[in-house]
């Protein structure tokens, strides 16, 4: 189950990752965040140029180094979701235009309509 594309995975049901990936995308992608990420940048150059105590710089690294790596996984797995979603959209919209190509088909606008509605659950 873990090596499944994760909208295959949340189809199923949205898990405690999921809904926690989903709020990490909307926090790195947030003004507050990104302030807050810069100031811990400005403080380990400032700490590099006054000369502060290595066990000082080693620390504020590895906490950004941590907090990136974290997040990294979170906004991937939001990233595969949302694209998993869009193709499936796209494949809809595909379909349907062939169907209405051929003659139509019922089944086609069904499709579309669910695929439509498939980026809020997922």
């Amino acid at each position: 189950m873990m090596l499944r594309h994760p909208a295959e995975r949340a189809s199923e049901q949205r898990g405690r990752f999921e809904r926690l990936a989903e709020q990490a995308s909307f926090l790195a992608s947030s003004p507050p965040f990104f302030v807050l990420c810069f100031a811990a940048v400005v403080v380990w150059t400032v700490g590099l140029i006054v000369g502060a105590d290595d066990r000082f710089l080693t620390a504020i690294a590895g906490a950004m180094t941590a907090l990136t790596l974290a997040l990294v996984a979170l906004v991937k797995n939001a990233e595969m979701r949302s694209e998993r979603a869009i193709q499936r959209k796209l494949d809809a919209i595909a379909a349907a235009l062939l169907d209405g190509r051929r003659g139509g088909n019922l089944d086609a606008e069904s499709d579309l309509e669910d695929a439509i509605g498939l980026h809020d659950e997922i």
